[in-house]
């Protein structure tokens, strides 16, 4: 009597569950492991319906194909470009996305966009294949994989928005928006919403227009008129943007941000800045009188290392440690460019590649 595929595939599933349950104290992310097996545990107790399990399944089916993709350049800083599918090839915000993107990755960055037709198209061209990656999503009409990625091991398939979102945000370390309709103004607000709220790290975000062009600045203007005058965001909350026709301020921005900034986590109730490079005390003394108002408590200090950064001791060279209040993300970006304006005179005697 042979058994029913069903009961080999059950057969086959038990067995890959026990060794993995055996393996898991000993893996390096064992515990989180058992954490999101106990997750689906519990889910299956709950009443859920069909559709969920067919939404939770292919979710997790988007993050793996990303996750397997995009891990071995990982430590690679990437910029993200988004702009409109219908932006014809003649266009100078196609021929500008072309440029920057050259320009980005001679800098030391690899890039990432949608990988459909128009601005991202373009950003792909500029790059070239070896330096780019396609987030593809699944549509009816508009996009299919442009040719400068389609066919690459680095296109990645999306079913959802949201799980692909979640990558161009986890996975970038600045992002570039072109002229676009729907999609592109989410993925402006989207981002700001994240930098605003402290949900992402900091990161830079450049607005790029064709010289002349309007369509950011008309953008600001109802920034202004709409939202800062009825007080629903900050002054400071521009500072999370650079808006731009020349793609060599463009450029700039990005590696600026980089130039002695690195990055940030925190530790405890402690912001932890991460510096390419140590600043003078006199730089830090400038910093509290400038600063002081996002502070909790205490002062802005310089640091090693902590303990609790174990797996990241080799990330920078120095440390900023301050009790940020964690809501004037506008005037975290306003410290960070002067952390780098004040560290600038060092620059050229640190530099280093774009890797995270």
């Amino acid at each position: 009597m042979t058994s029913s595929p069903s009961f080999d595939a059950s057969e086959s599933l038990r067995a890959d569950l026990n060794r993995l349950l055996d393996r898991t104290p000993y893996m390096k992310h064992g515990e989180l492991i058992q954490l999101a097996l106990a997750t689906l545990v519990r889910m299956t107790e709950g009443e859920i319906d069909r559709l969920d399990w067919k939404i939770l399944n292919a979710s997790l089916q988007d993050m793996e194909r990303a996750f397997k993709a995009l891990y071995p350049y990982r430590h690679v800083r990437k910029v993200a470009i988004f702009g409109s599918a219908r932006i014809a090839r003649g266009a100078p915000e196609y021929q500008m996305a072309i440029e920057f993107a050259k320009r980005v990755t001679d800098l030391g960055f690899m890039v990432i966009t949608g990988a459909g037709p128009g601005i991202m198209q373009a950003g792909n061209e500029g790059a070239g294949r070896e330096k780019s990656f396609g987030l593809n999503i699944q549509l009816p009409f508009e996009q299919g994989a442009n040719p400068f990625i389609e066919g690459d091991h680095k296109l990645i398939p999306f079913k959802y928005f949201f799980t692909r979102k979640l990558f161009f945000l986890r996975e970038s370390d600045a992002l570039a928006l072109f002229p676009g309709g729907f999609g592109t103004q989410d993925e402006a607000f989207e981002c700001l919403t994240l930098s605003q709220t402290g949900k992402s790290s900091p990161m830079p975000l450049v607005l790029i227009d064709h010289p002349g062009g309007h369509y950011w600045l008309d953008w600001m203007e109802y920034m202004r008129k709409q939202l800062l005058r009825r007080g629903l965001i900050s002054a400071d909350d521009f500072s999370l943007f650079t808006i731009t026709d020349r793609i060599d301020e463009a450029c700039a921005a990005i590696a600026r941000f980089y130039s002695v900034f690195h990055s940030s986590r925190y530790v405890g109730n402690r912001l932890v800045i991460r510096l390419n490079m140590e600043i003078s005390d006199e730089a830090v003394e400038q910093l509290n009188q400038d600063f002081g108002d996002i502070l909790l408590k205490g002062r802005i200090e310089k640091s090693h290392a902590l303990p609790q950064e174990a797996q990241d001791m080799a990330i920078g060279k120095s440390r900023l440690l301050l009790h940020f209040n964690q809501r004037d993300l506008g005037r975290l970006h306003q410290m960070i460019a002067a952390i780098n304006y004040l560290g600038a005179g060092k620059c050229e005697e640190a530099r280093h590649p774009e890797w995270k």
